[in-house]
């Protein structure tokens, strides 16, 4: 069964070239436009392996949302992977105390990607 992955980004164009990247590499996945529906796709969803967010969104930015993400139990374990343009080191900083694992910026190499998110998703 295919690992399902979570992006959180609010520019519908860059979603589609993740998912696109991911499902060609076999992962399925769910998509949200800010960090709120990130949090609900999240409820509706049986399992999540990795989730890959977007710094600056409307409604919740990605750093709330990881912050959120990892009070709950559920989800404190859950690899998140920040992709954005996004590159001050406070930024890098502020998402590794929130709980995210690795960190690229855009534009990205969906290569880069790819090796990240396997580094990360458990088998």
């Amino acid at each position: 069964m295919a690992k399902t992955i979570l992006i959180v980004d609010d520019s519908s164009s860059l979603r589609a070239v993740v998912k696109l990247a991911l499902v060609r590499a076999g992962y399925a996945v769910i998509e949200a436009g800010d960090g709120k529906e990130g949090l609900l796709q999240l409820d509706k969803a049986p399992k999540v392996h990795l989730i890959v967010s977007d710094v600056n969104m409307p409604n919740m930015d990605g750093i709330t949302f990881v912050s959120q993400l990892k009070q709950q139990v559920r989800f404190k374990f859950t690899p998140v992977v920040m992709l954005t343009t996004e590159n001050q080191d406070a930024k890098v900083a502020q998402a590794r105390a929130a709980g995210a694992k690795a960190w690229l910026t855009k534009p990205f190499d969906p290569a880069q990607l790819l090796d990240a998110v396997s580094r990360l998703v458990l088998p």
